[in-house]
């Protein structure tokens, strides 16, 4: 089985997802590609498609790439600096799955927080100065959960969630 890891990342932090699952996937034929640096060769069996999500959605360029792939079994993850709700990972898998050609078989997905950008914490504050908002508030907090991740753990957990996709895969 050949494996090909490709990812989408402007802040590093999908970078650092991207690596710990390379690293997990067994075995010598596996790749790895950082989707903006060159042309990804369609010749694995299995994708592992990252990316982070900026203001909700996931890259087109990634989706169209997605919707390009046939026969073949793809992987997701992500990052995302809005916190660690899974209902909302399962909104953002679910509009990342439709782009997936009918002829591939998506196996699963794996999200975890990231930190954003200074700038975006910035942001809120100027937004919170214009008057007390409970959901602003919520907001500076999450960014402030956010600065460590992806820490240890959600990288112990991307390693965690290759070997259930590779035991998933092989049982197909």
């Amino acid at each position: 089985m050949k494996y090909q890891v490709i990812y989408s990342s402007n802040t590093g932090n999908t970078e650092k997802v991207a690596k710990a699952i390379f690293s997990a996937i067994p075995g010598f034929e596996k790749d790895i590609v950082r989707f903006e640096e060159k042309t990804i060769p369609v010749d694995a069996d299995v994708y592992f498609v990252g990316f982070g999500i900026h203001k909700g959605a996931c890259p087109m360029i990634l989706l169209d790439f997605l919707s390009e792939l046939h026969h073949k079994k793809i992987v997701i993850f992500g990052t995302c600096g809005l916190g660690s709700d899974e209902s909302y990972y399962r909104c953002l898998e679910d509009e990342v799955k439709a782009w997936i050609a009918d002829d591939s078989e998506w196996i699963g997905s794996f999200m975890c927080q990231g930190k954003m950008p200074i700038n975006v914490r910035n942001k809120y504050v100027e937004m919170l100065g214009q008057g007390n908002d409970p959901k602003i508030e919520k907001m500076i907090h999450n960014f402030d959960l956010a600065m460590t991740h992806p820490d240890n753990n959600d990288l112990q957990n991307a390693t965690a969630f290759v070997e259930k996709m590779i035991r998933k895969i092989e049982e197909y």
